[in-house]
């Protein structure tokens, strides 16, 4: 098979520090520090899966930014379109959940190398060439108006460049309002080919509610995420669109699924019963099965069974990022979910 051209990435990545096991914040003497964020995790789920991916972003040149180049470096990420320069590294906080106790994060991010960022740091033409993908988050834009702006400026050059461009809204509310959310994604959404949200996404950012559903309960109707998923598509001409579909049962075990809308049909996929192990990077893994199934030429309901066969096994990994093989989320995708021994 020919070799993918390049997916691009465009996102900060951050120092993870959290306190071991389930351990809360004020029990901690101790925090374990890992690598992670919504981009820099596609990327890495992707060069796992054997495609050619890179993240831009812009990083301190001292020794914790280049430990962040490191790590991406380790799973073969091509980290050569990285700036680097400013003062800091974004950190976050993470305090894992456990049966009704949900998780918690704490952001440490502000004046980071990525949120003090100007236009000027990036050659668009330059970083899109050989390329054929652009993915992004909410999170990018959120990190202020610079940065939102240098979003937009990268959607432009990537529309010039007829790369295709997806991108998961990651509403974080830590981050910024839901009018000031709307308002800039709103912006940009019209140069997206493929959206990608989870269940309150559409609502918090645009409004979109689905019917039938209370996210907090648990309770989710498939059928209110279709006028969900075709009032985007109607809205900002998306090509496709894909929502994860979370039941949460505890911070522990959910029901884990998700559909997907080509603008003609509607697709479901099968339903997992995941007990976590860390559910950081869920969404992000689902995101970069729906690439891969894209750039692979695989059916849609393939694609979408790859995407959450993929994001399922995320659930029971330690980290950020996504450890698993194109064969192992084949494995699971194909209906082998025992978990027994592999000898």
């Amino acid at each position: 098979m020919e070799k993918t051209r390049k997916i691009i990435t465009f996102g900060e990545i951050m120092l993870r520090l959290a306190p071991e096991g389930y351990y809360r914040f004020v029990q901690a003497s101790q925090f374990g520090a890992t690598y992670g964020g919504g981009e820099a995790n596609v990327a890495v789920s992707l060069a796992q899966f054997g495609l050619d991916a890179a993240l831009v972003t812009k990083l301190p040149s001292h020794e914790i930014g280049q430990a962040a180049v490191n790590r991406l470096r380790e799973f073969g990420v091509d980290t050569s379109r990285i700036v680097r320069g400013g003062k800091r590294i974004g950190i976050y906080f993470l305090e894992k959940g456990a049966s009704q106790r949900p998780s918690k994060v704490i952001y440490d991010r502000a004046g980071s190398a990525l949120a003090e960022a100007q236009a000027a740091d990036f050659d668009w033409d330059r970083i899109f060439e050989g390329a054929s993908w652009f993915h992004f988050t909410g999170i990018t834009p959120a990190l202020g108006d610079p940065v939102a702006g240098i979003c937009l400026e990268a959607l432009k050059a990537a529309r010039a460049k007829q790369l295709t461009v997806s991108c998961d809204l990651n509403y974080r509310k830590n981050l910024w309002s839901r009018e000031k959310a709307g308002q800039v994604m709103g912006t940009l959404m019209p140069l997206v080919d493929l959206c990608i949200a989870n269940e309150e996404d559409a609502a918090d950012v645009f409004g979109i509610q689905a019917k039938n559903t209370s996210v907090n309960s648990g309770k989710i109707s498939p059928e209110g995420y279709q006028e969900v998923a075709k009032t985007l598509a109607d809205r900002f001409g998306f090509k496709q669109v894909a929502i994860t579909l979370r039941e949460s049962l505890s911070a522990n075990d959910n029901h884990w699924a998700a559909m997907l809308y080509d603008g003609t049909q509607y697709f479901f996929s099968k339903k997992y019963a995941v007990h976590i192990v860390d559910r950081v990077g869920g969404g992000d893994s689902f995101g970069a099965g729906l690439i891969y199934g894209c750039l692979q030429g695989l059916p849609p309901q393939e694609t979408l069974e790859f995407a959450v066969a993929a994001s399922c096994l995320k659930h029971s990994i330690e980290g950020d990022f996504n450890h698993v093989s194109v064969e192992e989320v084949l494995k699971l995708a194909g209906g082998d979910g025992s978990g027994r021994v592999q000898r």
